[in-house]
């Protein structure tokens, strides 16, 4: 039996945490714990759980962490960074889906969350959560750093060009709309229905946080500094991410879109969790809503020499919780699968 602790699990990761490991019989939870909900039943928190989970919320400094074999952090930047060192040095396997461990330069990290790091060793030892990338460094890991959505989007969209050397990776563009749950559950104007609802805006123009962790992981990818835009969208849906990717063909070199179907094809084969789509087919939110799948499409258009990949996944699954577990699951050396399998709900 694998056992499981949660802390800051009265988020939106946090309930999708919660949502895909209570039906399992091999996983226990141990402990859930949120500071502000202490005492309370879980289940009165997210009315969906009653019945699967019968806990109720601890203080997040409980001892009952250190008895876990894995603890998953659903908390704000900065949480974990100041705790999982403890829980490491008893044996605690941690699961961070915050960025806390995802930037290996500290410096950068820093630059972008204002604040110093304080465990900067832990960067040091955290694995990239991306199975697609890591799943062997991530079978005997100690420390996982969870990849942020729109990171898993762009990189899953972009790898199989810049790891075969296709295309320009100095001008590359990231054009992503996601759902409003992927700011969180908390209460600002902005994310409020009269706000969002019948809009689609841009934010973070001129930075976002996430820019710098899809920059480290395509360079790994190239071999070599990348050049990106990244643009991200607010949209009016609470789930899900489409990305949208123009990466323009290197100097020198033809493609084909045959060619570029078969090298995606290839790439993903025996990957679980990314679908490739045949010729004509184009992903869409909706056929990944409450899945851990990321549905890619491949297109070129020859009259600008530009591959243009689109890539949706639904934010709070294969883009934070379900991949997640996907990591688990692997460090178990156990089915990759398990857990994971819920079929995308339609409409």
């Amino acid at each position: 039996m694998i056992k499981v602790g949660i802390i800051g699990a009265t988020g939106y990761t946090g309930v999708e945490l919660l949502r895909l490991l209570a039906p399992r019989k091999d996983v226990e939870l141990k402990v859930v714990t949120s500071r502000e909900m202490q005492g309370k039943a879980v289940s009165s928190h997210f009315p969906n759980l009653r019945g699967h989970v019968d806990l109720e919320f601890s203080a997040p400094d409980t001892n009952d962490l250190e008895a876990c074999d894995f603890v998953f952090y659903a908390t704000p930047h900065t949480v974990a960074m100041n705790t999982a060192a403890e829980l490491l040095e008893k044996g605690v396997r941690v699961i961070d889906l915050s960025a806390d461990f995802r930037i290996k330069d500290v410096a950068l990290w820093e630059k972008w969350y204002k604040t110093p790091h304080t465990s900067p060793e832990l960067v040091e030892m955290a694995v990239y959560g991306l199975p697609e990338v890591n799943r062997e460094a991530i079978r005997d890991a100690q420390l996982i750093a969870v990849p942020g959505c729109y990171p898993t989007a762009v990189q899953l969209g972009m790898l199989p060009l810049l790891e075969n050397g296709l295309v320009d990776s100095t001008r590359l563009i990231a054009d992503a709309k996601s759902g409003v749950s992927g700011a969180g559950r908390k209460a600002v104007e902005d994310y409020l229905l009269c706000e969002a609802t019948e809009s689609i805006r841009a934010y973070g123009v001129a930075g976002h946080r996430h820019h710098p962790e899809i920059c480290q992981g395509l360079a790994n990818a190239a071999g070599e500094k990348v050049g990106l835009t990244f643009i991200p969208h607010l949209t009016p849906m609470v789930r899900g991410i489409l990305a949208t990717l123009y990466a323009p063909v290197r100097t020198g070199i033809s493609v084909t879109i045959e060619q570029l179907q078969s090298i995606f094809d290839d790439r993903y084969a025996k990957e679980p969790f990314v679908d490739v789509l045949a010729q004509g087919e184009l992903p869409a939110t909706r056929d990944v809503k409450g899945s851990n799948k990321c549905t890619i499409s491949v297109t070129y258009s020859a009259e600008t020499d530009t591959v243009v990949v689109l890539a949706a996944e639904d934010n709070l699954v294969k883009g934070a919780s379900g991949q997640a577990i996907q990591n688990l699951n692997i460090m178990c050396g156990i089915d990759e699968t398990s857990g994971l399998e819920t079929i995308a709900l339609l409409p």
